[in-house]
């Protein structure tokens, strides 16, 4: 039992650190950019030790790959958990839905769609996804390939169709929601949407 104590202590301290270096390092990688910020001053402000942080990444391009990748992911999980409190059936809707609540999230904060820049697709499909994903849950594949199956649509191949309409949106929103161009982003929604019904069609 005091074992057991003992070793969830550890588990705690350690996710307490890594959270730790995880805030600190966004703060400062969109206060200053990745370029003005050393190793130094992420772990002097974050109050952990030097060694600690090269436990846990390579260099501050790994942490930042990281961060993207939890950030993104983090997008997906709460608008899957928006979704399940609404009354849509329909899959098509289902996928708008999820883009659009995105999309929201990202016009209320410039700074992370700066952060993640046109790399959304990476809290689906990134290597590092696996590293904060437990077993059981319902990501957005998932989910898509769910309620793809339980659907009667066609698709040629759902998994790409999923990769090129996370990456469609994430291309195209980043310019209208940084520099309103081609159009300010709730103008260009619509051409979106109506795009992205036409990959779900098969």
């Amino acid at each position: 039992m005091i074992g057991i104590k003992k070793s969830k202590k550890i588990i705690d301290k350690k996710e307490l650190k890594t959270n730790k270096l995880l805030e600190t390092s966004f703060k400062l990688f969109t206060k200053k950019g990745i370029n003005n910020t050393s190793v130094d001053d992420i772990t002097k402000e974050a109050g952990v030790a030097k060694g600690t942080f090269y436990l846990y990444f390579k260099d501050k391009y790994d942490l930042q790959d990281y961060l993207i990748v939890k950030k993104s992911k983090q997008l997906f999980d709460d608008a899957i958990k928006s979704l399940k409190k609404e009354s849509i059936t329909d899959f098509k809707e289902k996928v708008i839905y999820i883009i659009d609540y995105i999309i929201n999230k990202l016009v209320k904060n410039k700074l992370l769609i700066k952060f993640i820049s046109r790399n959304l697709s990476w809290g689906v499909y990134h290597d590092k996804v696996n590293l904060i994903t437990s077993d059981n849950e319902l990501g957005l594949h998932k989910l898509f390939i769910e309620e793809y199956t339980n659907s009667n649509i066609k698709l040629q191949n759902p998994d790409i169709t999923l990769y090129m309409i996370i990456e469609l949106s994430s291309s195209t929103i980043y310019s209208c929601i940084t520099n309103n161009k081609p159009l300010p982003i709730n103008e260009f929604k619509p051409y979106l949407y109506k795009e992205i019904e036409r990959m779900l069609e098969g």
